[in-house]
């Protein structure tokens, strides 16, 4: 059974409703969030969390972030097991998918260059800072 036009125009209304609010980068950012910390109670860090989130954006505060400097250290290096110092394309893109900071269907340019520590903290921090702003 083929869909009518009348859902499709809806399908692709409800599509532009959550590109346009970036709905699906917030959920995917506080999924991340909370299978970093695993707190005891979820729906108390998710509220808290969303409560820290409106603030900053009234106050102009930095906004909250999970991923501190030793956490981006922490994950670099995991994924630096031949301590090259450099991390290949695709551990930095699955990284950044990981953590909720790069869609499915995002395109990410491939320099041919391995990614360094300091590339990968400031594409963390850089896209941190961009899902939260938005919001």
């Amino acid at each position: 059974m083929e869909a009518g036009p009348s859902f499709r125009s809806r399908e692709l209304q409800a599509k532009n409703y959550l590109k346009k609010h970036r709905i699906m980068e917030l959920l995917n950012y506080l999924t991340s969030s909370l299978l970093f910390f695993q707190p005891n109670k979820p729906r108390e860090y998710l509220v808290s969390l969303l409560e820290r989130l409106r603030i900053a954006k009234i106050t102009g505060v930095a906004f909250p972030v999970f991923m501190n400097h030793s956490n981006i250290v922490a994950m670099f290096e995991m994924m630096d097991t031949s301590k090259k110092g450099t991390i290949s394309f695709v551990q930095y893109r699955e990284a950044l998918n990981t953590l909720g900071l790069c869609t499915a269907d995002e395109v990410l340019k491939d320099d041919g260059h391995g990614i360094t520590l300091d590339k990968f903290r400031n594409e963390v921090n850089r896209r941190s800072k961009e899902v939260w702003s938005t919001f």
